[in-house]
C-alpha cells in the first residue's frame, strides 16, 4: 500500500483548485432541514464540493438522537439531484453499507470508534469489495497510529484503491480547550509513511464548538492537509445533535474565504537559502537538547541508585508536582502552552522512571 501512487487519484481527478471542502448537519433531521442546508452550502462562489450528514449516529450513551437511519438516505439522493453536490454519510457496519450503496451514495466515511474495531472494518471492507466509491476513514478515538493504518490495509487489501484519512483529534481523559486533542504528529507520521492518501481535517470533532473552527482549520492548512470536513445546520443552536460546534452556512462560506493555502515550498533561491541557515540552527539546537537530555538521565541513575541502596519507591508524586509548578512559571513567561510542557514533562518524568525501574530491579 506504501507506494501505491494511485490512492489519490481520486481527490486529483476532482481538479478543485482549492482544498476539497466536504460540510453538512452532524444529523439530517428532516427533508427540509437536509435540502435547506443543501442548497445554502451550494450557492455562488461556494467551495464546497460534498455534503455530508450523519444518517446513523453512533452515540456515547443510549438516550441521545441516535439519527433518521435509512429513511434519510433519498434525502441524499435529492440533494444530489438538485445541487450536484457528492454527498456522503458515516457507515459503521455492513448493512450500513449495503443500504448506502443501494441509493449510490458517493463517499462513504468509517467513524472513530468502528475504526478501533477490526472486525467492524473487515466485514465494511468485504461489502466493498468490488465497488469503486471513495471511502475516507477517520482516526480512531485512542491515538493509535497502527490501529489507523490498520483499517486502510483492510480496505486496501478489499482492493478499494480510493482511499482518504479524515483527522478527528483523540480522546484524552485530561480536559483542554479542545473535545479531542489534534495531537498533531499523529497525521503528520500518517502523512510522512503514505504520502498518497489524501488527508483531511475535521475541525468540528477536534473542536467541539465553534470558536476555535477557523484556527484549527488554517493549522491544517498549514500542515497541507488536503481538505476539511465541517459542520454545517441552518440553525446550529436548535440542531438535534452537537449544535456546539456547528455554524450557518453563510459563516462557513465566510470562514473558507478567510483561510489561507500556503505555497507547498519557497520558489526563490533567495529565501530557500534563508530556509536553510535557519534549519541548521535548528539542527544544531536539536543535537544541545539531546546532549542535555542525557546529561539529565545520568543525574535521574544516580538518584534510581540512591533509591536502591535505601529501598526507597521510584515514583515520587510530590518531586514531580513541584517540577511541573516551576516549569508552568517559566513557561508562562516564554509563550510555551501549558500543553507543550505538560506532555514534554510527562514524558521525560515516564523516562525518568524506566530508568530508575532498571536500576533498583537490577
Amino acid at each position: 500500500m506504501t507506494n501505491d501512487k494511485t490512492l489519490g487519484n481520486w481527490l486529483k481527478e476532482m481538479n478543485l483548485g482549492h482544498p476539497l471542502t466536504i460540510a453538512g448537519p452532524c444529523s439530517a433531521e428532516t427533508q427540509e432541514q437536509v435540502l435547506n442546508i443543501a442548497h445554502q452550502l451550494s450557492k455562488n462562489e461556494s467551495r464546497v464540493t460534498v455534503f455530508r450528514a450523519g444518517v446513523w449516529k453512533p452515540r456515547t450513551r443510549p438516550g441521545s438522537f441516535e439519527g433518521i437511519g435509512a429513511l434519510a438516505l433519498p434525502w441524499l439522493q435529492q440533494v444530489k439531484k438538485e445541487t450536484g453536490l457528492l454527498t456522503a454519510v458515516e457507515v459503521a457496519n455492513a448493512h450500513h453499507v449495503k443500504l448506502a450503496l443501494e441509493f449510490d451514495v458517493d463517499i462513504l466515511w468509517i467513524g472513530a470508534r468502528t475504526t478501533v474495531n477490526p472486525f467492524a472494518v473487515q466485514e465494511i471492507a468485504d461489502v466493498l469489495q468490488g465497488t469503486d466509491k471513495i471511502v475516507l476513514v477517520k482516526n480512531p478515538v485512542n491515538p493509535d497510529l497502527e490501529l489507523w493504518i490498520g483499517a486502510f490495509e483492510r480496505l486496501y487489501k478489499a482492493g478499494i484503491r480510493k482511499l482518504g484519512a479524515i483527522h478527528r483529534g483523540f480522546s484524552s481523559y485530561n480536559k483542554s480547550q479542545y473535545r479531542n486533542q489534534p495531537n498533531w504528529q499523529i497525521p503528520i507520521d500518517f502523512k510522512s509513511r503514505f504520502p498518497e492518501i489524501p488527508i483531511i481535517c475535521d475541525p468540528s470533532h477536534i473542536c467541539g464548538r465553534r470558536d476555535c473552527l477557523e484556527n484549527v482549520a488554517q493549522t491544517a492548512l498549514d500542515l497541507q492537509y488536503d481538505g476539511l470536513i465541517i459542520e454545517s445546520h441552518h440553525n446550529p443552536d436548535e440542531a438535534w445533535s452537537d449544535a456546539s460546534q456547528q455554524i450557518t452556512p453563510t459563516t462557513l462560506h465566510e470562514m473558507i474565504h478567510r483561510l489561507t493555502v500556503r505555497e507547498k515550498t519557497f520558489k526563490d533561491a533567495t529565501h530557500l537559502n534563508q530556509l536553510t541557515v535557519l534549519r541548521n540552527e535548528i539542527d544544531q539546537i536539536d543535537q544541545k537538547l539531546i546532549e542535555v537530555l542525557t546529561e539529565r538521565m545520568q543525574i535521574v541513575n544516580k538518584i534510581g541508585q540512591v533509591k536502591k541502596e535505601k529501598n526507597v519507591a521510584v515514583l515520587q508524586n510530590q518531586r514531580f508536582n513541584e517540577i511541573m509548578d516551576k516549569m508552568f512559571q517559566k513557561a508562562h513567561k516564554t509563550g510555551l502552552s501549558d500543553e507543550f510542557i505538560t506532555g514534554l514533562y510527562r514524558e521525560i518524568h515516564q523516562e525518568s522512571i524506566r530508568q530508575q525501574e532498571k536500576i533498583v530491579n537490577s
